[in-house]
């Protein structure tokens, strides 16, 4: 049986630590799946956390890290959808991760094609890049909140490769944005990006009562009056359930995350009151709730935004998967300017 090269974690834990290279064998592909040969992924933090056994979805260990990449059809396993991919360069959003190998066996329905004619001519790192974060702040705040010209949006965790984006978003459709940071040197970082207003808030430091008058501050006499009408929250724990109380009447909070590994903890009524909802938000469900058709429309309007830089990721560093505990560790290095990417194989 042919072998390939894989990242392979025994069991969860720190990923410098547990995260290695193994030759193991290569998989065959089942009915409705296809083998993508795969050429270049991304470290995302939710990567991280399925490595630490803080994802939403518990690794089946020995397993392999990686939801996102791109690579090329090069098997299939039976079924009319699988064979048309065959030979096709891919974007790989792998609900069951393995990316981070030499080669993956995914359901057809997990990958789209790349052409020229659908998304333009983009790299292979913005490929690589295509979906967690780009299509996560497209599908957000168009598709689900629909933001409306002149609203304030409120963002946590916003000096992240994700909240850049929405802060592009915002410039190029209308609507403001509130950025809610931990670390104050990135308030003015984050306003010279183009935020119409950020916040610094330390739950270690800052009471809850500093960061409701602070968001009513940034946001003038209408966040002081009427709350905040939107927000999308990636931290959750102390910073999240901060933010739930400064929604307005009839507001809508998504939570996409949970860097912080805590729960929300919040009273009934700061729902109830003002009749606000907080919602979770995860794409691989979006995703499988959109036909063929309505998935390459999202890929247009997507690849659109990357080619004009609204939704371009700032790209750092590069890897190969020999280098995995330097890739993870540049990964986690605060301020490190750009997604680290494991560059698997050539063309």
């Amino acid at each position: 049986m042919a072998s390939m090269k894989a990242v392979v974690f025994e069991a969860t834990g720190n990923p410098e630590s547990v995260l290695s290279i193994h030759d193991v064998p290569e998989p065959t592909p089942q009915h409705g799946q296809v083998r993508v040969r795969m050429l270049c992924c991304p470290i995302n933090p939710s990567d991280l956390m399925y490595v630490r056994g803080q994802y939403t979805l518990s690794a089946q260990c020995p397993a392999t890290p990686g939801f996102e990449g791109v690579g090329i059809v090069e098997a299939a396993g039976g079924g009319l959808r699988s064979k048309m991919m065959l030979g096709k360069r891919v974007a790989v959003l792998s609900r069951q991760g393995g990316n981070w190998a030499e080669k993956n066996v995914v359901p057809a329905s997990q990958i789209i094609p790349f052409s020229n004619l659908l998304t333009g001519n983009l790299s292979r790192e913005q490929q690589a890049t295509f979906f967690v974060n780009p299509t996560t702040a497209f599908v957000m705040t168009r598709q689900i909140l629909r933001i409306p010209e002149g609203e304030w949006l409120l963002q946590t965790a916003a000096g992240s490769v994700l909240g850049h984006m929405i802060i592009r978003l915002g410039q190029r459709c209308g609507f403001k944005t509130l950025c809610v940071v931990r670390r104050q040197e990135q308030v003015s970082e984050l306003k010279n990006a183009g935020a119409a207003a950020a916040v610094w808030f330390d739950p270690e430091q800052h009471s809850v009562e500093y960061f409701r008058a602070a968001v009513a501050d940034a946001t003038g006499s209408s966040g002081t009056q009427n709350g905040i009408r939107f927000a999308v929250d990636c931290v959750g724990g102390a910073t999240g359930s901060a933010v739930i109380g400064t929604l307005g009447r009839r507001a809508r909070m998504l939570v996409f995350g949970t860097l912080s590994g805590e729960p929300l903890q919040f009273p009934s009524r700061a729902l109830m009151t003002p009749g606000a909802s907080v919602e979770g938000f995860w794409l691989g469900n979006y995703m499988e709730t959109l036909k063929l058709p309505a998935k390459l429309q999202l890929v247009r309007k997507v690849s659109s935004l990357i080619r004009q830089g609204v939704l371009a990721s700032e790209i750092g560093s590069s890897f190969p998967l020999e280098e995995i505990t330097a890739a993870v560790q540049a990964a986690e290095t605060s301020g490190r300017g750009g997604k680290i990417l494991l560059n698997i194989a050539a063309e």
